[in-house]
């Protein structure tokens, strides 16, 4: 058992879900700059674009590795967990994305970090 008595098993899936929606919302954006206009054509088109199918079937992952870490957890500590989205999007939108990281996000991720802890600790 590692810190907060959970398996190794349960602490991946705490951080790895974060970071799989993260992905996803990567993936949706990537996704946004090739979608075309509104319309049956732009909707049909939208619905067999790889990107997209990417991003839900990683969310779809996230999403049913979350329900076994619910099995193992309290929501009130998981749910905490999943403002590492806040974290991890702007540092994959930098990588992937080309976005600027600034002195806000890294205030504002150790601020997040911080109550994570309050809540956990």
């Amino acid at each position: 058992m590692t810190p907060g008595g959970y398996s190794p098993t349960i602490w991946a899936g705490l951080l790895g879900t974060p970071l799989l929606i993260a992905v996803g919302q990567v993936l949706f954006k990537l996704t946004s700059e090739t979608t075309g206009e509104f319309g049956a054509r732009g909707i049909t088109a939208l619905l067999f674009n790889p990107l997209l199918l990417a991003a839900l079937a990683i969310y779809g992952t996230g999403t049913i590795i979350w329900i076994f870490v619910l099995k193992a957890v309290p929501l009130t500590i998981g749910y905490s967990f999943m403002a590492l989205t806040f974290c991890f999007v702007p540092l994959l939108a930098s990588l992937f994305l080309g976005e600027a990281l600034t002195l806000r996000y890294a205030i504002g991720a150790v601020l997040i970090i911080g109550g994570m802890l309050v809540i956990n600790g």
